[in-house]
């Protein structure tokens, strides 16, 4: 039968006193897998608290969770579980005064062995590794992203820009907000990447491929991509979900 491999790994950086990143990699009753990266904001214990909500809110959803068979099925489900999950976050805003302004990221994925469900607000991003090469999934929903869509802006000086980390959209800072969500399919020996843009602003796509490709193991992968982050500077928070979609064992192969 298939299967899937999936490790979620986080650290604080070399700066910033507490994290304020949360995620998981999470299975549900048929071992599908959903896979969240949230990064939080908000300054002080508010950002940690609402990337933490957004992630709980999707895990419980999801343990009680059969199977997705369709990607329908998958992107209606994760539609409706992030935007229950930005209205957990508004209200405790609302409920908590050090709370008011939060917000996060949100970056999830729903694995099955035929395909992949991605639904994200924000900057933090989805990438997949496949034979065609690697490719990041999701579009930021950033200031700076937007004026490289338009044409006013260049992707070099994009990644230098004083308000590169100004955000168009955010998980919990309105009543109602604007979800994307895609499916895109996979193959054995794909891996998906989820992470927060600690990990983005401080390593290119190019070396993230490189490390996932060659590395023994998503552990090590994994670790490798926070060291080079950190011996970069580490000013953020770095989380990083890994996902492989593993070969599929042969009759009689044990």
């Amino acid at each position: 039968m298939k299967g899937m491999l999936g490790k979620f790994l986080t650290d604080t950086g070399h700066v910033r006193s507490h994290n304020e990143d949360s995620g998981g990699i999470y299975h549900n009753k048929s071992d599908q897998i959903l896979a969240v990266v949230a990064d939080g904001m908000g300054g002080h214990s508010a950002g940690d608290v609402a990337s933490s909500l957004v992630t709980t809110s999707l895990h419980n959803s999801w343990k009680d969770v059969s199977k997705l068979s369709s990607p329908e099925d998958a992107e209606e489900w994760l539609l409706n579980q992030i935007t229950k999950a930005n209205e957990v976050v508004y209200q405790y805003a609302i409920d908590h005064e050090e709370c008011r302004g939060m917000g996060t990221t949100v970056v999830a994925a729903i694995c099955t062995d035929e395909f992949i469900t991605i639904g994200h607000i924000g900057d933090s991003r989805c990438y997949l590794s496949n034979a065609y090469g690697f490719s990041q999934v999701t579009e930021d929903h950033s200031l700076v992203n937007e004026l490289v869509r338009s044409g006013q802006l260049s992707k070099e000086d994009a990644e230098h820009h004083p308000r590169k980390h100004v955000l168009l959209r955010a998980l919990g800072t309105e009543q109602s907000i604007t979800v994307d969500v895609k499916t895109i399919g996979w193959e054995e020996n794909n891996y998906l990447l989820l992470c927060s843009d600690g990990l983005t602003n401080k390593v290119e796509d190019a070396e993230l491929h490189q490390y996932i490709i060659e590395s023994n193991s998503i552990d090590e992968c994994m670790q490798s991509l926070i060291n080079l982050a950190n011996e970069r500077g580490g000013e953020d928070n770095i989380s990083l979900a890994v996902v492989q979609n593993t070969p599929q064992k042969k009759e009689g192969e044990v």
